[in-house]
């Protein structure tokens, strides 16, 4: 890869840091999709001695490109976000990709097919940490800022991911905690 190479990839992948997401902060500013990957980042980082049987830096690479195909469509919360939208994002995604250099097209298709596998526990742990984030920015941000389903939601919402894992599934129930604390206290 040459520099141009390299600088027309970090100029597409800052579009995450102007993409805004759902999820506002504590301080009731828009998430950006790029800090919603950084902090799943450093949430994987975080767990290496917790799954010293995973590969995090995969993870952590997980992570990081997991929302890229978000730089041409903008962010969909998930409870919005259609097939077809999911069709037109893999799509410009996938075309981003193939026009990458070939050792990082090849790098970015393996990570992303493992990913969509959901076979693997590096797979497996990228995509408890990918909802599980969601759930903690919603306990962080201003109950009036939140949906109404995102009451039920954030009761509910991922312990199906989780159940691979004891120490995942005991974040979860922490989460809870919190949205239950939180509800009772602000709602």
């Amino acid at each position: 890869m040459n520099a141009r190479e390299y600088l027309e990839i970090l100029h597409v992948a800052e579009r995450l840091k102007d993409t805004p997401r759902h999820c506002t902060t504590t301080k009731r500013r828009t998430e950006s999709v790029a800090e919603h990957s950084w902090r799943i980042s450093l949430m994987a980082f975080l767990l290496r001695h917790e799954f010293p049987d995973i590969d995090i830096n995969k993870v952590v690479d997980m992570c990081l490109i997991h929302d890229l195909g978000e730089c041409f469509t903008g962010d969909i919360p998930t409870f919005l976000k259609t097939d077809a939208d999911r069709e037109i994002e893999d799509n410009f995604l996938d075309q981003w990709v193939k026009s990458l250099p070939a050792e990082l097209s090849r790098d970015f298709t393996d990570l992303y097919k493992e990913m969509d596998a959901q076979e693997t526990k590096e797979a497996k742990l990228y995509k408890s940490l990918d909802k599980l984030e969601a759930l903690i920015q919603h306990n962080e941000s201003p109950i009036d800022t939140w949906a109404e389903n995102e009451y039920e939601l954030n009761k509910t919402y991922a312990f199906d991911v989780v159940a691979f894992s004891t120490w995942l599934t005991e974040l979860r129930e922490a989460i809870l905690d919190e949205t239950i604390q939180k509800i009772e206290t602000e709602g």
